[in-house]
Formats: structure tokens, C-alpha cells, sequence
């Protein structure tokens, strides 16, 4: 293979990047990549355990004089968020990604990196492979489903690890120690619909450009929700009682903010749609004057077709489904005024679909305090029960809360400010991570996350920062040839 990345250390890291990165790994087809990493581990000699969830577990013995030492977890998650700009052909489920590389960063041609989480794949794969570096016994844990709702951290067999000590590779800024997170789920409403064909005008828009964004780490940035700006859209199109609906559908995942949503209202008459396409494109001057000063890549594109036979929505059922869209709640519900407004509780509605015969509506509502997730929950339950869709949870999760004491806390921070000459921040994290599954079902677990710095995650403007990777993996093995001393 030959690698792109050049000039940073270790090689061999960078090199195992670039390889794992060059297998299909979206979310929900780990099959292939998971089989990548059992053989990876076979050829080397290592135990290795794979699930029916493709989870992968494993374990290297101790470095010479470490070998009695108490095992240490090194975790990440293998699948990635498959998000690619409008026009890319990329084919995620036989491609590998298509790295670039631009002023010290790496990024991809069109799509998402998967940066989040190959780093955590590859420093897993450095330290496997390296028969130099000083280490306690390891047990590599990389799982599945992360990026759905942490589904194979959930099928996991707890029982197969030994450590208490874990190091979460799945951060997202330099100098920053997670040490609590917050719960969530997948809540989705759904709504049997019904449509009829009829002929007459469409109105179309599609609207593309929107910064999007990490649902948890981003929430708070207030950017636009490409799904929520569309029902707007359709609502003050609805004000003509003859029109109805015939496309909502944006979003791709429920932990992403939605970049793009495609809308479309039909007419009956010629001269209704005359009113309304007036009506759509002093919108969307709107939009634009309010979006571009801080998403300048915004775009909202209108078409128009007459004398067409389409399929539409009930006037009931898309109105319930546009009232719906708008009124559930969605962004930032509570901070902590303590901690620097630090956000506890949000909620984002990422995805839209008016496919088939029905149509649904999926968040990802997260919270760090169980009280305020139960008031998140009780208003979506009323917005489904007031519009008609009936409701499922799946993929719940626990937050998980700061370890009081913690012993790798110091050495991280001891570490740290040995190798860089700065202090290492500890905080906590809005977004959730696998570590509140590995809290629950390991008593006495001390964990932490870090990582390098990363931008643009969950979206097609996703960059790793290669200098960072490379302090980041001098700290990871830094700390693990402390706890082998």
C-alpha cells in the first residue's frame, strides 16, 4: 500500500491509520472489519475474542517485568459515521476512505474520515504489533454499533476482561481528560401515513451547506437544523389549505445535526403555485440572511415542475407530521451555571423520513442528570400522543460519573505535564461515550477518555490534526509505561 501520511512518528501508527481506514467500517456492516482485526491479531500470535456482534477483545501479555501487573483496557469503537457532501460517489460499503492531506491535517475527499474513532483502531494496532513498547498486560477492546447507539459495547461479554484501569481512546481535543459523560438513547416517532396520487404543481427545495455537526460535542454551538428549517418552510407553505405534502426526508443519523433536507409542497392550480413559489423564495432570501454570516456554504435551491402526477400525504397526516417536526423540542434544554454553563441536558432531532407508508421523526435526546432526560422524554411522549405517532427507545445508554480519587487521573496529569510542560484539563463531556457501559458492568472501574484534536466529526468536513496524533500517542504510551513500572 502506498501511504499518504509522512514525516510523523511513529510510522508505523500513521501506516496502521491509513490501513485500517482502508476497509469499509459505516455503522451496521463491522462484519468485514471486524474479521480485518481477528486476523490481524491471529497473524501476531494474540488471544482474540469475536462476538455475534463483531465485537473484537484482544489481549496482549505484559512487557517483560510488567507481565504481573494489573491489566489495563484500552478501548475504541471500529464503525464510523458515513456522511459524504452532495454529489460525492462514494460507495461506503465497498470503499475505503480517500485520504488528503493539507497543511498538517488529514482529512477525506468528500466524506467523513472516521477519524473517530480509527485513531483509537490504530494506537490499539501500534502497541499490539510493537514487541519494544514497556506496557501492562492489555486487553484491546473494539466494538461496534458506536456511532447507533453503542450497540455492540451493550452486547458485550463484560466478563472477558480482567481490568479495572481503562483508557477510552474516543476524545476529541488535545490537553482534555473526559472523565464523566452523559446517557442517552435513540428515541424515534413513528406515523402510519397515507397517500393518494394526484396531478397538479410541486414546489421543491432542497437545502445543503449547513455546518452540522457532533450532536453532543457540537449542541451547543447553535447551528442550524437543515430538518427543522425545512418545516418551517413547508408550515408557512400549509398556510394554503389545498396544498400538501409530499417530501420531508433529511438526516442521516440521529447523532448528527442535519446538514441537508429536502422538501416538497404540491399545488392544485397553476396559480397557486405562483403564490406559493413567490412566497418560497422570499424565504428563502430569509434563510439566507439569517444563516449565511455564520454557515457561509449555505444553500437552498427551488425547483418547480406543473401538469405532474405525484404522491402525496394526507392534508391530516402531513400536517400532523410538519406540527410535529416543529413543536418537539430540540438544541440545548439545561446548563450548569456552575460549570461554566456546561451542558447538561440537549436533544437533537436528526432525522426525517416520508418513505414508503410511513413517516418518522428520530432524536437523540442525552443527559448527564436522570431527572432532566424523564422531562426531555415527557414532552416528546406529548408531541407523538397530540399528533398521532406512536414512539420506541432503543440503544439506551448510561452516563457515567467521575471517579472521586482517581489513581490514572495523576498519572495522566503527572505524564502530561512531564512530556509538554502544560496542565491537562479535566472535565466532563456532554456527548456519550462507551465508558458509562463499562462503568455499569465493571465494579470499581476507574476510566478515562482522551484524544487528538479533531474538528468538523460526524460531518464530510471532519480533519484529524497530525502533529496532535503524534503527542497523543507519546502520552498513551507514556502512561502505559507507567502503570508497567
Amino acid at each position: 500500500m502506498e501511504y499518504k501520511i509522512s514525516g510523523y512518528k511513529p510510522e508505523k501508527f500513521f501506516h496502521f491509520f491509513e490501513d485500517f481506514s482502508a476497509v469499509p467500517r459505516g455503522s451496521g456492516f463491522e462484519e468485514g472489519v471486524s474479521n480485518f482485526l481477528v486476523g490481524f491479531a491471529k497473524d501476531r500470535g494474540l488471544e482474540v475474542y469475536q462476538d455475534e456482534a463483531y465485537n473484537v477483545i484482544i489481549k496482549k501479555p505484559g512487557s517483560k517485568g510488567a507481565e504481573d501487573k494489573p491489566p489495563v483496557i484500552l478501548q475504541g469503537h471500529m464503525d464510523m459515521v458515513c456522511e459524504k457532501v452532495a454529489g460525492c460517489t462514494h460507495d461506503f460499503h465497498t470503499e475505503g476512505i480517500d485520504m488528503v492531506i493539507e497543511d498538517g491535517w488529514v482529512t477525506a475527499n468528500g466524506t467523513t474520515l472516521g477519524g473517530d474513532d480509527g485513531v483509537a483502531d490504530a494506537f490499539m494496532m501500534t502497541v499490539l504489533d510493537d514487541d519494544e513498547m514497556v506496557h501492562p498486560p492489555l486487553e484491546c477492546v473494539f466494538t461496534t454499533g458506536e456511532e447507533v447507539g453503542l450497540i455492540g459495547a451493550s452486547q458485550l461479554d463484560f466478563s472477558k476482561l480482567q481490568g479495572r484501569t481503562m483508557i477510552n481512546l474516543d476524545s476529541e481535543w488535545e490537553g482534555i481528560l473526559t472523565v464523566s459523560c452523559a446517557g442517552g438513547m435513540e428515541y424515534t416517532m413513528s406515523k402510519d401515513i397515507k397517500k393518494e396520487t394526484v396531478t397538479g404543481s410541486i414546489l421543491s427545495f432542497d437545502l445543503a451547506g449547513l455546518l452540522g455537526g457532533h450532536s453532543g460535542s457540537d449542541i451547543d454551538l447553535e447551528r442550524t437544523n437543515g430538518i427543522k428549517l425545512a418545516a418551517r418552510a413547508i408550515n408557512v407553505l400549509l398556510k394554503d389549505p389545498e396544498a400538501r405534502v409530499a417530501e420531508l426526508n433529511g438526516g442521516n443519523a440521529d447523532n448528527a445535526i442535519p446538514r441537508e433536507c429536502k422538501g416538497a409542497v404540491w399545488f392544485p392550480t397553476k396559480e397557486s403555485a405562483d403564490k406559493a413559489e413567490a412566497t418560497l423564495k422570499e424565504l428563502a432570501d430569509s434563510f439566507h440572511n439569517e444563516i449565511t454570516p455564520l454557515e457561509p456554504a449555505f444553500t437552498c435551491e427551488l425547483s418547480r415542475k406543473d401538469d405532474v402526477e405525484v404522491a402525496v400525504l394526507s392534508r391530516e397526516d402531513g400536517r400532523a407530521l410538519i406540527t410535529a417536526a416543529l413543536l418537539a423540542p430540540n438544541g440545548v434544554r439545561h446548563r450548569d451555571p456552575e460549570m461554566d454553563n456546561f451542558v447538561l441536558t440537549s436533544l437533537n432531532l436528526g432525522v426525517v423520513r416520508t418513505e414508503g407508508d410511513a413517516a418518522k421523526l428520530v432524536f437523540a435526546p442525552r443527559s448527564s442528570v436522570d431527572s432532566y432526560q424523564q422531562e426531555t422524554l415527557d414532552l416528546l411522549d406529548l408531541t407523538a400522543a397530540t399528533f398521532g405517532f406512536t414512539t420506541t427507545i432503543t440503544g439506551a445508554y448510561p452516563g457515567w460519573e467521575k471517579v472521586e480519587g482517581s489513581h490514572l487521573v495523576e498519572i495522566f496529569q503527572e505524564s502530561y505535564h512531564d512530556l509538554f510542560h502544560d496542565e491537562l484539563k479535566v472535565e466532563g463531556i456532554h456527548a456519550g461515550l462507551e465508558c458509562g457501559l463499562f462503568y455499569a458492568n465493571l465494579p470499581g472501574l476507574d476510566p478515562v477518555s482522551i484524544g487528538p484534536n479533531m474538528v468538523g466529526v460526524h460531518t464530510p468536513d471532519e480533519k484529524l490534526d497530525l502533529a496532535s496524533t503524534e503527542r497523543f500517542f507519546q502520552l498513551i504510551a507514556d502512561v502505559l509505561k507507567r502503570l508497567a513500572s
